[in-house]
């Protein structure tokens, strides 16, 4: 009975790899559980930018960079952040400037975010209160009405 030879133990892909590698639609919408719609969006407000292939020049073809850029953007929409914060800091993630500068501004832009979180939650908790009041009043106005 022939034996199979033993299983090659996967290498670890290089840097040089994954900067040559490329994803289609199709693979980054798999990837990350977005439709193929949401990241023609993101084309389309220029935070992507793919290339073309194909004869009609109709295929996208993405690179490392633009899945790097997809996986922040939808960590900073999970954030709650807006899409032109997401842009700035992305934008600033690419640059070669200071790591501590743009630290700093990352800070800035989470503390203004924790902030306006924090003013909707006490919003949020006046306008519950708010219904609890009517609905008492409501339930005591019924209970008026069955006893008379």
């Amino acid at each position: 009975m022939p034996t199979s030879p033993p299983a090659r133990p996967r290498r670890p892909a290089s840097q040089d790899d994954q900067e040559s590698r490329s994803y289609s639609i199709t693979e980054l919408a798999r990837e990350f559980d977005i439709t193929p719609r949401a990241i023609r969006f993101y084309e389309d407000q220029g935070i992507l930018a793919p290339a073309r292939s194909g004869a009609s020049g109709l295929t996208r073809v993405y690179s490392p960079r633009d899945r790097t850029r997809l996986k922040l953007t939808l960590r900073g929409k999970r954030l709650g952040l807006s899409l032109s914060q997401v842009r700035e800091l992305i934008d600033m993630y690419e640059s070669p400037k200071d790591a501590t500068a743009q630290a700093r501004r990352f800070l800035a832009v989470l503390t203004q975010h924790r902030a306006a979180l924090e003013q909707q939650s006490e919003d949020i908790q006046v306008t519950l209160a708010e219904i609890a009041q009517h609905e008492a009043e409501c339930r005591r106005l019924l209970e008026r009405g069955k006893r008379g």
